[in-house]
């Protein structure tokens, strides 16, 4: 399986009056999105299914994805909310599905949650050395049997500025 970790794009500043799961995506944060969604689409990328968090500006970085195209399904899971945890998510949302090898997953959710997360597939253990900007992505391949944390393996670090 092929899991893509995908960071929410450019949201409203945190202020007084909004509260944090309501803060949208900006304008350019929309339009930074949809190019980044368009390039993708022309590297022939298309997600079996796209899991959001349920804040609104995951929400809406994942809509924008299956609007152009990546994907015709969605689901919100609120183990991407902030402070989700991976172990959380593997029993309660990934190991019940039994998805087929060839599976192309992906996950829109929060920093440094989607990071950490990665860390712990790739090395068992959050090291604080991978970064994702708003609108990036990252692409772990899960293995096929056995334990996955600590050994998949990373083949897409992608900051938005080479996609658009």
């Amino acid at each position: 399986m092929e899991l893509y970790l995908i960071r929410h794009g450019i949201a409203q500043e945190r202020q007084a009056g909004i509260k944090d799961e309501e803060r949208e995506l900006t304008k350019e944060g929309r339009q930074k999105t949809e190019k980044v969604a368009q390039r993708l689409l022309k590297l022939d990328l298309r997600f079996d299914l796209i899991v959001t968090s349920p804040l609104v500006r995951a929400r809406q970085t994942a809509e924008i994805l299956v609007a152009t195209g990546l994907s015709s399904q969605l689901e919100e899971s609120s183990h991407l909310a902030p402070g989700g945890h991976l172990s959380s998510w593997l029993v309660y949302w990934l190991e019940p599905k039994n998805y087929s090898p060839n599976t192309q997953l992906a996950l829109v959710g929060h920093e440094p949650d989607l990071s950490n997360w990665a860390e712990i597939l790739l090395w068992g253990e959050v090291k604080g050395c991978l970064v994702l900007k708003k609108a990036g992505m990252i692409g772990v391949k899960l293995p096929e049997a056995g334990a996955i944390v600590g050994r998949s393996q990373m083949f897409w670090l992608t900051p938005p500025k080479y996609l658009l």
